[in-house]
């Protein structure tokens, strides 16, 4: 098959914007068509399918289903950046962290969590932030979990290389610390020390699917990745985190975000998009 672009019916786009909503919670408005229609044709191409119609009628079948999950890795908006909206890494460093290691060498488990990891920089960066306040962190009991819903970029974060442009929001210092410079086809780049892959753990996790892990995280970032999503499934998700986040825990979300007036939530607003359970909630069960 050529490079050329396929048409794709209405009828065609509602179809795959229903298994997106479905699986994903992905929304798809009408102006959203030709961003589809442009992503999708690549899998038509590696399929060898001839048209969106074929496409369609396969995703629905019992044997699309795997090919249901690659779709919603190519439908999915991967933008990250390194300490990307600093000012939550100004609270985790400043407010944050200080009760939590006092804990931590007190021999307690401390969990955190980046939820909608994408390429792997909000995580590194949780990291970052963490040894640099304590160097000792790494012989506590403190594990950073980052999930996202694309296996792809999920890959990519492990690897943890990145291009020499994508480190210019690293601080001087923490790039001489935690990134060793190297070449990579030519290009020069930079991979993450060992002791920051040594602090997170990377896994594939569908948002709306239940979570494996149990309950008791101290912090978590989930940032500009329920923009994606309707009021509904927004409205269902967010009393998930709650539920999922320990007395005195943190929740971090998108510049673009807020937890809903609709909701009734224990969390209280302590800064720009940063929301903390009171210590008097009701504990939850330790994450292992």
């Amino acid at each position: 098959m050529s490079g050329k672009q396929l048409e794709m019916s209405e009828a065609d786009f509602q179809a795959i914007a229903s298994i997106a909503y479905q699986e994903a919670g992905l929304v798809f408005p009408p102006e959203k068509a030709p961003l589809v229609r442009s992503r999708i044709n690549r899998r038509l191409r590696m399929l060898k399918l001839r048209s969106f119609s074929e496409y369609t009628h396969y995703i629905a079948t019992e044997q699309g289903q795997e090919e249901r999950r690659i779709m919603i890795s190519a439908l999915t908006t991967n933008v990250s950046s390194f300490f990307r909206e600093s000012h939550h890494f100004d609270i985790l460093r400043e407010r944050v962290l200080p009760p939590l290691l006092k804990s931590a060498r007190a021999g307690a488990k401390i969990r955190l969590w980046s939820a909608g990891c994408s390429t792997g920089q909000e995580p590194y960066s949780m990291a970052m932030t963490l040894l640099d306040f304590a160097p000792d962190a790494a012989e506590l009991d403190i594990r950073i979990l980052a999930t996202d819903i694309d296996p792809n970029v999920i890959i990519v974060a492990k690897q943890g290389y990145y291009q020499e442009r994508a480190v210019r929001d690293i601080p001087d210092e923490m790039v001489k610390t935690y990134m060793r410079p190297v070449q990579n086809g030519g290009q020069n780049g930079y991979l993450v020390a060992d002791s920051l892959r040594q602090l997170v753990t990377f896994r594939e996790l569908n948002l709306l699917a239940p979570w494996p892990m149990k309950a008791g995280f101290d912090a978590i970032f989930c940032r500009n990745v329920v923009i994606y999503f309707d009021e509904p499934t927004q409205l269902d998700l967010w009393p998930r985190f709650e539920a999922a986040t320990k007395p005195g825990g943190w929740l971090f979300v998108g510049h673009s975000e807020r937890l809903s007036e609709k909701l009734v939530t224990r969390f209280c607003t302590e800064g720009p998009t940063a929301y903390q359970l009171p210590l008097s909630a009701k504990p939850s069960t330790e994450t292992e």
